[in-house]
């Protein structure tokens, strides 16, 4: 029964060989040639919106002060390449165009209104849109949330206006957006943007019309530029989705201010840094205020540390300034691309040479170690007094010559990955020919060439022949080296967005359910503070290993507890209200008989009173001295963010963990690769090793106890702060002394990690089958390092499966094709493979794919089959379990477009429960849905 042959809808993109699901929401565009070949372009949901072919402005008028009227001056100036609707319901002609009263008067529906009207008659505005059938709009008046109460509730009207009306929409209180290519500027800016290849996507109108200013000079253009406002609806997810397959997007810049949607925003932020290089700006890097908080671990991480590691884990770049932003913006129109951060400096001026070292070695930026053979070539083209190393410093009498023989031997250099070629004006230096020197020698290399022509009047025709090249160039050192920073930064951060671990680890399963047993019980009793025996018990159950610990309520309670310990031992107040134990006598160390643990308990039970008289003191603790004389103490902990959730935090660690400030942060989960970057961004990192007489500390165990903690992180989702101060690490292992946790309720959710931003591997979906030949098999999600076998799966496909898959005679996947089907984001999507060890190899047998759209309701699926797999029953197995899946997700219907020739696949949908039914645009396609 041959009931899975291969169907996959081609995927959205701008190339025949880069396309995806053609969902409901990416609607097909260009359908089957006379050649027989199938070639399909769909588009975004979005596309209307910011690629339309029609525009309605609502409140254009022809007066100066008007919002509208600048809008509807600026897109009859820019050139729009289709109708723009001037709406005002008292006027009958704006600028010599008839003038309509309201949308049901328009003589055609367009496909983008602009409304710059009074805030109050927005909604009924969206409603009358929503009548003539306008799905896109883009409200630029401000008096929404910013005002206050009666603001936010307008705002709302707002949106579930649009909402019942299924009205997109970017705003309100923003600029506007403008798609310079095809001549819109809907916004209330001077002028337009020049075309180009980078998108802006900013929460600030100002920044938008800074940065077009300043890129407008420096011939700098846009494919985009898109000035959220305050995001009631469309937000930065849904925008850099669209991004991501914009076919004239080539990078982004962002500017952020804040984000409402963690989870989406970083899983589009994360599916477009595998296709385009983004850098941002993130403001509020400061805290404007210091908030109690009841852990160590909350009082060294704040939201901007917590978004750096969002960014580390997203695959982006980072910057602070605006001005540093621009130096990045002018870097990626000139299409710089760093591999890596080894950099070489190029300069006539040793001062100059410094400087630029200064910053390198301030931003972690790795001098480029010259090899042998360049040495050599540099050697027989410089002078003997150069300085024979890298900055390479060829002399103040350098010519255009010699700057050709260095540039070309440091660029042929594999050690080398980018160059900064520096000049500064000297009596017989030449800076304009040595510019189109160096210009013509990096169009022969596939390495960035950075330029710092330092000075002013002599340099100035030097740095023009450079901004017509493309050739990224700078007045000093510092910016320069700063831009290779941030950029080659991207190179690092990609790694990082290759790590797909999974919610638990490989070694011996946690007793999660134990473990929640002792969290509901906390919780039902009104405790959110666990216990030092209740958190070590948590601990214990992800198989963290911890001090023996007893609690005591009396001092001959004490005495006996410690006699069976051991002497000696440590005791500590036992108190929901006391965080920092030792601030207040709450500790007591090195107690070695029973005499002195009857008195401590007595003295510390009268300092703790004194000192919190309202704590309630519930006993004391006691555990053994740890006896580790070669002993470091490190801090992991756990913070949750508002918005990106938990956070796990790693640092030097004991009673003056806050002054000593050292601390790196990462979001979960972890795997072996993020726990090292982890221990490796941290000052602590150093005393790990050897040290003067004590021997490396156990690192693999410092990694089992983060991998541990990044476990709890997913399984339990009350877990809203948490301190393990100290872990004990030395060359045994490590051992948490002390631990504190903090619990919050949490309501149930269909979503088993909604409290992450990063949806970790889904482990828990893999499972065994046996086919009818006997062959077992394992069903499991794709991983980024599935690439490689995916790629020799459909290389093994035959012609007619591919195009089925493919719609189009495709004979491989391109790079950016197959990371774009390997490293899926498994909230918005699902890839179930079917593999088997076969000749001591994971052989990949088929593979079912679904997509939700926008709304989380409606998926389209994908399945394809390895021919030599055929007739099986994989293909059923797999839709089988793919929409059980979905179904767990929350996803409603199940849909896709499948050939009318492919019987087989509409055979096996039927018999799955599949209503095919005749495609509204296509003759050639059936549409197939069933609910779920």
């Amino acid at each position: 029964m041959r009931d899975d042959m291969a169907y996959y809808p081609p995927r959205h993109g701008h190339a025949c060989d880069d396309r995806r699901v053609g969902y409901r929401n990416y609607t097909p565009v260009c359908l089957q040639p006379d050649t027989g070949s199938r070639i399909t372009m769909t588009q975004h949901y979005l596309h209307a919106l910011l690629y339309p072919r029609s525009v309605a402005v609502f409140g254009a008028s022809e007066r100066e002060d008007s919002v509208a009227g600048v809008i509807f001056r600026n897109m009859l100036a820019a050139g729009f390449h289709g109708p723009v609707f001037p709406l005002n319901p008292k006027r009958e002609q704006v600028l010599g165009q008839r003038c309509y009263a309201n949308a049901m008067a328009l003589p055609e529906r367009p496909d983008l209104a602009i409304i710059a009207t009074p805030a109050a008659t927005i909604p009924g505005i969206l409603e009358d849109c929503g009548n003539r059938g306008i799905r896109n709009a883009v409200v630029l008046s401000a008096g929404f949330r910013e005002v206050g109460p009666q603001g936010v509730a307008l705002e709302e009207r707002l949106v579930q206006t649009a909402q019942r009306q299924g009205i997109r929409f970017i705003g309100p209180n923003c600029l506007g957006i403008q798609r310079p290519a095809i001549g819109l500027n809907a916004t209330f800016a001077q002028g337009t943007a020049l075309p180009g290849e980078l998108a802006l996507v900013s929460q600030s109108g100002a920044i938008c019309t800074a940065m077009l200013d300043w890129a407008s000079s420096n011939g700098i253009g846009f494919s985009s530029v898109i000035s959220t406002g305050a995001s009631a609806d469309l937000d930065f997810g849904e925008l850099l989705d669209y991004l991501a397959h914009d076919p004239s997007t080539k990078g982004i810049l962002m500017y952020i201010e804040g984000i409402r949607n963690a989870r989406r925003f970083m899983s589009a932020l994360r599916v477009v840094s595998r296709i385009k290089p983004v850098v941002m700006v993130k403001v509020g890097r400061q805290e404007a205020g210091s908030k109690a908080v009841a852990s160590h671990t909350g009082a060294l991480v704040g939201s901007d540390s917590v978004f750096d590691a969002l960014v580390r884990r997203a695959g982006v770049v980072r910057v602070t300034t605006i001005l540093q932003l621009f130096a990045c913006a002018r870097a990626l129109s000139a299409h710089f691309r760093p591999t890596g951060n080894r950099l070489t400096i190029l300069t006539n001026g040793g001062g100059p040479g410094v400087m630029a070292t200064d910053r390198a070695v301030e931003l972690g930026v790795q001098l480029a170690e010259l090899a042998p053979a360049t040495l050599e070539r540099l050697n027989a083209a410089l002078p003997a007094t150069w300085s024979h190393g890298n900055p390479v410093d060829i002399i103040g009498d350098a010519g255009a010559d010699r700057y050709r023989a260095a540039l070309t031997a440091c660029l042929a250099d594999p050690g080398v990955d980018g160059v900064l070629t520096m000049l500064t004006p000297q009596a017989m230096t030449k800076p304009a020919q040595v510019a189109q020197t160096v210009i013509d020698v990096a169009r022969t290399s596939h390495k960035p060439v950075l330029a710092c022509w330092m000075g002013e009047d002599q340099v100035k025709e030097g740095r023009k022949l450079f901004k017509e090249a493309g050739i990224p160039y700078f007045t000093t050192p510092e910016p320069a080296v700063e831009v290779f920073s941030y950029l080659s930064a991207f190179y690092e951060n990609q790694r990082l967005l290759m790590q797909t671990p999974g919610p638990v680890s490989r070694q011996a399963p946690p007793d999660a359910e134990g473990a929640r047993l002792i969290v509901e019980g906390a919780l039902a009793q009104g405790r959110f503070l666990l216990s030092a025996v209740e958190s070590k018990a948590l601990l214990s159950s992800f198989h963290i290993p911890v001090a023996r610990t007893s609690i005591a309520r009396s001092p001959t309670e004490a005495m006996l507890m410690a006699q069976q310990i051991g002497y000696p031992v440590a005791m500590k107040i036992n108190s929901q209200q006391v965080t920092h134990k030792s601030d207040v006598g709450g500790v007591r160390l090195g107690l070695s008989s029973g005499q002195a643990v009857r008195a401590a308990y007595t003295g510390m039970m009268n300092e703790v009173h004194r000192h919190v008289p309202d704590a309630a003191l519930d006993g004391v603790v006691i555990e053994p001295m740890m006896s580790r004389p070669n002993a470091r103490e490190v801090l992991v902990g756990v913070v949750t963010d508002p918005v990106l959730g938990p956070v796990i935090a790693f640092g030097t660690g004991g009673v003056d963990v806050e002054a000593h400030q050292d601390r790196a942060v990462a979001l979960p989960p972890l795997n072996t690769f993020l726990a090292n970057d982890l221990v490796r961004r941290t000052r602590v990192s150093k005393l790990l090793g050897e040290f003067r007489n004590r021997p490396a500390a156990d690192l693999a165990a410092v990694e089992q106890v983060l991998l541990r903690v990044s476990e709890m992180v997913c399984e339990l989702p009350w877990i809203t702060e948490m301190d393990i101060n100290p872990l004990l690490v030395d060359e045994q292992g490590a051992v948490a002394a002390d631990a504190r946790i903090v619990i919050a309720p949490r309501a149930p959710t269909g979503d088993r990690y909604g409290h992450m931003a990063i949806h970790p591997y889904p482990g828990h979906l893999v499972s065994s089958w046996q086919l009818p030949n006997g062959l077992d098999v394992t069903i499991r999600p794709i991983r980024p390092e599935d690439a490689e076998m995916t790629q020799t799966f459909v290389r093994g496909l035959s012609a007619q499966t591919k195009y089925f898959r493919y719609m189009d005679a495709v004979q491989e996947l391109s790079p950016a094709m197959l990371v774009r089907l390997t490293q899926i984001d498994y909230d918005r999507e699902m890839a179930m493979l079917m593999v088997a060890q076969i000749d001591g190899r994971e052989v990949e047998l088929g593979v079912a794919r679904y997509a939700v759209d926008a709304n989380r309701v409606n998926a389209e699926f994908a399945l394809v089959v390895d021919d030599h797999w055929q007739q099986q029953g994989i293909g059923h197995k797999l839709m089988n379990v793919l929409m059980d899946v979905a179904r767990a997700k929350g996803v409603q219907v199940f849909e896709g477009e499948v050939l009318r020739s492919n019987r087989r696949m509409l055979n096996l949908v039927e018999r799955l429960g599949f209503r095919i039914e005749p495609h509204p645009d296509d003759k050639d396609i059936k549409w197939v849905s069933r609910s779920l």
